[in-house]
């Protein structure tokens, strides 16, 4: 079938009102749940480090070059896992891709749990690093194709959400484990996750693309409920892979194509301005800017972390009212706001000026900041990315845009205290600056895809 007949359908029929009171959605939201125990596995190991840093280096007696390189290995891990985590998803599919990444996870918390020695706390923590590249994928491209449209903007940000739960989790039980424990803690949601992918049915669009059309119409039934009528449904997915499976195969420099350089920019370019406006750097380094900023690290590293999960929660309940590009905006907006009150309260410190008013500055910029991250920037970019690239093109666009994403965020960790060396409140400033060249990008470049199929939002985008 054509493109511009995909873009020509009408979903708002009376036939298909009927029909969707007889949609059963206790399935996709139980493979969800399943699935964003993925996501709560990535952030348990990002999380780890943080409360495990000092009891570490106590007993294997690292240095703190030894655990530098312990912290950010797991960076370089997710590089890789991003890099194969498209190539694995298409293979041998969304869940295979998440049994794989389970299996490196519990791979790697035991290398951790059993370590004696530097060799195998780093061999653990990059196999850990693994499982997190290929989960930030897979998890939420999972989610965006199982869903229905008017549920999948709620449901792919509770990915965002669980890895902010798995972060906090992990950063206050860390306070009262031994790190060995807390090690153990990072296999139980990679267990349920494992179990759980027995239980729930496949991508119903990965099972069509690979020509397995009696689990297709299995799996999409099974997802929509016994009773609800899924002709118009498979028809529309079955149709579009029609039309996308008369083009070639795909690679990595195929991306580049004309048909397909607007789905790359879109998707490439969230990624950019969401890591690089400064978020990792300004994460990692939390109770260091409080610190200098001459307010409690640890009270204002508990309000962070509670803040950051509150608004990620009430995120998922508007995602799918107030659409994609407006949330980008309003979030983009604080991020900038947010970086100026930093800036400026370290401008007052470096220059003796109004010094009673500077830790309150510093701890509003921070807070508003990730307030603002949490309300937008931190989970709509993955949305979007599930949502914009054709299937033929999925796993290598993918791959691209979390390779993207990874790469920034070490290079912002990486930066961040050579910068901060340079001029704090330029670190702040240059932040402003990015984000707010992510507004134009936005306004300019990105399009709403609220309550559209992803077959009609991929057609619009690349016809």
């Amino acid at each position: 079938m054509p493109i511009e007949n995909i873009l020509d359908r009408e979903d708002g029929g009376a036939g298909d009102q009927a029909n969707n009171k007889k949609v059963n959605p206790c399935m996709v939201y139980f493979s969800t749940l399943i699935a964003v125990c993925g996501s709560y596995a990535f952030g348990s190991c990002a999380g780890y480090s943080s409360p495990t840093q000092s009891a570490i280096r106590e007993d294997i007696a690292l240095s703190l070059a030894e655990y530098s390189v312990f912290g950010s290995i797991l960076t370089f891990g997710a590089m890789i896992g991003a890099i194969t985590s498209g190539p694995i998803a298409d293979y041998i599919g969304r869940k295979g891709a998440m049994r794989v990444s389970s299996v490196f996870c519990v791979a790697g918390w035991l290398a951790i749990y059993f370590a004696e020695g530097v060799w195998p706390l780093d061999i653990g923590r990059l196999a850990t690093g693994y499982g997190m590249g290929v989960f930030s994928y897979v998890v939420p491209v999972f989610i965006a194709e199982i869903a229905p449209k008017n549920l999948r903007g709620a449901l792919t940000t509770a990915n965002q959400l669980m890895i902010c739960a798995g972060v906090s989790v992990a950063f206050i039980i860390g306070t009262v484990l031994t790190w060995r424990a807390l090690a153990l803690t990072g296999i139980i949601p990679c267990a349920i996750l494992f179990l759980g992918l027995f239980f729930i049915p496949e991508s119903p669009r990965w099972l069509a693309k690979t020509g397995k059309e009696k689990e297709f119409e299995a799996a999409l039934q099974k997802l929509r409920g016994k009773d609800a009528d899924i002709t118009h449904e498979a028809a529309e997915i079955q149709d579009y892979i029609e039309t996308l499976e008369r083009l070639p195969k795909a690679g990595m420099l195929d991306l580049f194509q004309r048909r397909y350089l607007r789905s790359v920019t879109i998707g490439v370019g969230l990624m950019v301005f969401q890591q690089f406006g400064g978020i990792n750097g300004i994460c990692f380094y939390t109770s260091t800017i409080f610190e200098s900023a001459g307010f409690s690290s640890s009270v204002g590293t508990i309000i962070y972390a509670i803040l950051q999960v509150v608004v990620t929660g009430l995120n998922t309940i508007v995602i799918d009212r107030a659409g994609r590009k407006p949330l980008l905006l309003v979030s983009a907006t604080g991020l900038v706001l947010g970086c100026l009150l930093v800036g400026v309260s370290f401008f007052l410190k470096d220059h003796e000026l109004g010094l009673e008013s500077v830790p309150a500055l510093a701890v509003t910029g921070i807070l508003l900041y990730i307030a603002a991250f949490s309300a937008g920037m931190g989970a709509v970019p993955w949305v979007v990315m599930s949502e914009i690239f054709p299937i033929n093109i999925k796993g290598v666009g993918g791959s691209l845009a979390t390779l993207v994403n990874w790469f920034g965020a070490w290079l912002v960790s990486y930066t961040f205290n050579f910068l901060m060396t340079w001029s704090s409140y330029g670190t702040f400033i240059l932040y402003a600056a990015i984000n707010a060249l992510g507004i134009l990008f936005m306004i300019i470049v990105v399009p709403e895809t609220k309550g559209r199929t992803l077959e009609q939002i991929q057609a619009a985008i690349n016809a």
